[in-house]
């Protein structure tokens, strides 16, 4: 399958990446990337790895989850299967209001 990489899940992990440069080093914010590009092939290759992520919006709904390799499982990243296709949708960090943050723009994350 391919994967694709929505808007939101490229802000997403940007606006982490900022984060880790600033709050970490940029050696972390790296590995970060890395971590995150893994998960990401994974998926490509086995679509139906994570679980349906039981959300009652009717856009959240088909939605799947998976954790980002360690030592990130903290972050969450939240696609679907369409087509052929894997796409990215959000990259969030677990401990937020995830339903809530999943329906509003990353700008306001």
């Amino acid at each position: 399958m391919n994967v694709r990489k929505s808007d939101a899940f490229i802000a997403d992990v940007e606006r982490q990446f900022e984060w880790y440069v600033v709050n970490a080093n940029w050696e972390i914010a790296e590995r970060y990337l890395a971590a995150v590009e893994t998960t990401s092939k994974l998926l490509g290759q086995h679509s139906l790895l994570g679980p349906v992520a039981g959300f009652s919006h009717p856009r959240l709904r088909d939605w799947r989850f998976m954790v980002v390799a360690r030592p990130f499982q903290k972050h969450i990243l939240f696609y679907e299967s369409v087509g052929e296709d894997v796409v990215l949708r959000r990259a969030l960090h677990g401990r937020q209001d995830l339903p809530q943050r999943l329906e509003e723009p990353p700008a306001t994350n």
